[in-house]
């Protein structure tokens, strides 16, 4: 989990920092798919209890791309990056108890006001308040990944990790390349097609099948809790190659939404 960690956040950095972010994402998408498929029919295990899975994984998988090369459009990787990441722990535990009836310890509530109050400093306040768009985006592209998470964990029981995670990326990379020609053009997509996206993609892809794997060993909480990680990673990687300006109170917003997951985990 840690090392899909780093490749997570290594690929939204790469996306983020991009000239035109939903056509470097559609071509990484592309190239993710392209160079996995051979693997993915080589390992192919997918019985047909998966499909109602895989369809609704690349709903939720298509949804997520979109949701997040817009608001990389709009902000920095250093604000929108921990929110988005850090809101899905919390919402994978709304769900849990909501919909499975799962006890909340005080670890568990604690972790979620750690969290909470880790978003708000990543926002700022006042004068230093990101804008609302961003923020609801950011929380829009938490959802999704709360979304797919939960339904990846039951999903990848019926498949192996690799076709499962091809067929969702096939499934939804071409709507959305289909989109961004519509909208933006060839020429966007021929721009785009270049070192940046075919590394965004394949490290997309190995992230999330490192993912894939952790659910067939763990249950769905504490692997999301551990590849929050990345949140630091992240922020601290922005910080430190000078790419943006990253205030101290969000460095440390960053720092507190890991720990109030890994409290969830714990919880």
């Amino acid at each position: 989990m840690l090392a899909s960690a780093a490749l997570h956040a290594g690929w939204n950095a790469l996306v983020a920092d991009a000239e035109d972010t939903h056509a470097t994402t559609a071509i990484a998408l592309l190239v993710g798919a392209a160079v996995f498929a051979v693997p993915a029919a080589l390992t192919w295990r997918v019985s047909a209890e998966a499909w109602p899975y895989i369809a609704g994984s690349a709903v939720l998988e298509l949804a997520y791309f979109a949701l997040l090369a817009a608001v990389y459009a709009r902000t920095d990787l250093s604000f929108a990056y921990p929110i988005a990441r850090g809101s899905a722990p919390v919402l994978v535990l709304l769900i849990s108890v909501v919909a499975l009836g799962a006890p909340v310890g005080l670890a568990a509530a604690a972790g979620v006001l750690a969290v909470t109050a880790g978003v708000l400093l990543v926002r700022g306040i006042g004068r230093d308040a990101g804008d609302a768009a961003s923020l609801a985006l950011a929380l829009a592209v938490g959802a999704c990944i709360a979304g797919y998470t939960l339904v990846d964990d039951h999903g990848v029981q019926h498949a192996a990790a690799l076709p499962y995670f091809e067929l969702i990326l096939v499934a939804s990379a071409i709507p959305y390349a289909a989109a961004v020609l519509a909208v933006r053009g060839r020429s966007a997509l021929r721009a785009a097609a270049n070192r940046r996206s075919a590394a965004a993609g394949i490290g997309m892809v190995v992230a999330y099948v490192l993912v894939l794997e952790a659910l067939e060993r763990a249950e769905a909480a504490p692997v999301a809790a551990l590849r929050e990680t990345s949140v630091v990673m992240a922020t601290l990687g922005a910080a430190l190659l000078g790419r943006e300006h990253v205030p101290k109170p969000r460095i440390a917003g960053a720092v507190l939404v890991v720990a109030g997951v890994a409290a969830l985990a714990l919880g």
